[in-house]
C-alpha cells in the first residue's frame, strides 16, 4: 500500500521516489515505531497507520517546496515528521530539525546516522532560542506539525524564515478558530495573511496546510523569551 500512496503523493510535486528512497522511508518508520515503545514520540503506534499518518502526511508538503535547493527548518519536530521524510524525498535540500527535548534530539541524531542522511542536522534548542541566534532568518521554508496554536507557531517560526521565505504549518479542523487570533501576530512578525490549502490524504479529515509568506524582516525583540511570552500570545 505504502509504495503506491507515497508515489502518488510525491508525483503531485513532480517528484519521483526511487527504490532506495522507499527503503529509507520504510527504515525510518521502523525506527520511529520501535523507539516509540520506550519514548513518547508519537500517538501513532502501528506501522500501517504510520505509513499514512507520518510518511504520507509529510509528503503532502512537497508541492509547496521550491524546486531549487533550499534550507528547511522543522520546528518542534518530535520524532522527525515532517522533516525526515522531506529530507529523504528531496535529497537536494538541507533540513534542520529543531527539537528542545534532549532525548528526542538524541533519537533524531541516531536516525540521521543510521540511514544515513547527510542533508540533515539536529539542533537541540527551543524555537525561541533558535530564532534569536545564528539561525535567525536563515531558512527558505519553516515547517511545524502538531506543535501549538497558530498564534504561537507564528512567533516561533516566522523569525527563522528569510524575507521572501515562508512558513508551512500543518493544521486540522481548529484552524478556523486559530486564524483570527493569529492575524495580528503574523503581521507584526513580517508575514502576509495566510493561505489555507486543503489536503487530500486517506483517513485525514480537515487536514490543511497553512502557508504564510514572509515579506518583511522580523522586528527586533521577537521571538520573545519563553519566560516572557508564557501565557501571553501576540494578539
Amino acid at each position: 500500500m505504502e509504495v503506491q500512496l507515497w508515489n502518488d503523493l510525491a508525483k503531485r510535486a513532480g517528484v519521483t521516489l526511487s527504490p532506495p528512497q522507499h527503503g529509507l522511508l520504510s527504515k525510518y518508520l521502523d525506527l520511529l515505531i520501535e523507539a516509540n515503545q520506550t519514548m513518547n514520540l508519537t500517538r501513532i503506534v502501528t506501522r500501517e497507520a504510520g505509513e499514512v499518518g507520518h510518511i504520507g502526511d509529510a509528503l503532502t508538503l512537497l508541492p509547496f517546496l521550491p524546486k531549487e535547493k533550499i534550507r528547511l527548518a522543522d520546528v518542534g519536530t518530535g520524532g522527525g515528521v515532517p522533516g525526515i521524510p522531506l529530507a529523504i524525498a528531496r535529497a537536494d535540500i538541507h533540513v534542520t530539525l529543531i527539537e528542545a527535548t534532549k532525548k528526542k534530539a538524541e533519537f533524531l541524531r541516531r536516525v540521521a546516522d543510521a540511514l544515513p542522511l547527510l542533508n540533515l542536522n539536529v539542533v537541540a534548542q527551543r524555537a525561541e532560542d533558535a530564532g534569536i541566534n545564528s539561525l535567525r532568518e536563515s531558512f527558505d521554508i519553516v515547517t511545524a506539525r502538531a506543535v501549538g496554536e497558530l498564534v504561537w507557531l507564528a512567533e516561533w517560526c516566522l523569525p527563522l524564515a528569510k524575507k521572501g521565505g515562508k512558513v508551512l504549518a500543518m493544521k486540522g479542523a481548529k484552524i478556523t478558530e486559530e486564524l483570527p487570533v493569529a492575524k495580528k501576530a503574523i503581521l507584526i512578525l513580517g508575514g502576509m495573511p495566510p493561505t489555507v490549502h486543503p489536503v487530500e490524504l486517506p483517513g485525514a479529515e480537515h487536514h490543511v496546510i497553512v502557508e504564510i509568506r514572509k515579506t518583511s524582516f522580523t522586528r527586533k525583540g521577537f521571538p520573545r523569551a519563553a519566560s516572557v511570552a508564557k501565557g501571553k500570545p501576540l494578539t
